[in-house]
């Protein structure tokens, strides 16, 4: 499983001219799910990225939480970071879950979500979204399982 977190001061995804998730200060994160990934490895991943320590404090040292600062997440699933770029210009990705898994694993991600984060805003799955966010810093992290666990 992999995560792409960004640090935002607001974030939207639309599909086809509709807003379907627009949050505030927060976190947008891009969820891509691999064919191994299971229900313990989106635990783990979850609980680490709500905690994650990424909003400044009064003295601007990154030290808060995503729950300290009453923040936001924008959940969007991308398969294209399980993208196989080893041999030709061609992505591959073979590596993605399929359809069947990945949209269940998507929902699973979005409510385990929803216990450390009041507000969280969703894409739809295999839907060609567009996603308008500003970055702040930018701070941007990327979470692997294959690292963390």
């Amino acid at each position: 499983m992999r995560f792409v977190i960004q640090r935002v001061t607001h974030a939207s995804v639309t599909v086809d001219g509709e807003v379907l998730g627009k949050i505030d200060k927060g976190i947008m994160v891009l969820c891509g799910v691999a064919q191994t990934d299971t229900h313990e490895i989106a635990d783990k991943m979850v609980k680490k990225m709500c905690g994650l320590r990424i909003f400044e404090d009064a003295e601007g040292k990154t030290n808060l939480s995503l729950a300290d600062v009453g923040g936001q997440a924008l959940l969007v699933s991308q398969f294209t970071l399980y993208a196989d770029v080893k041999r030709g210009n061609r992505p591959g990705f073979s590596y993605a879950g399929k359809p069947d898994m990945a949209s269940p694993m998507y929902e699973y991600i979005l409510e385990e979500t929803k216990k450390y984060v009041p507000d969280v805003q969703r894409g739809r799955f295999g839907a060609d979204m567009k996603i308008e966010l500003l970055n702040d810093g930018p701070f941007t992290i990327i979470l692997d399982s294959d690292e963390i666990m």
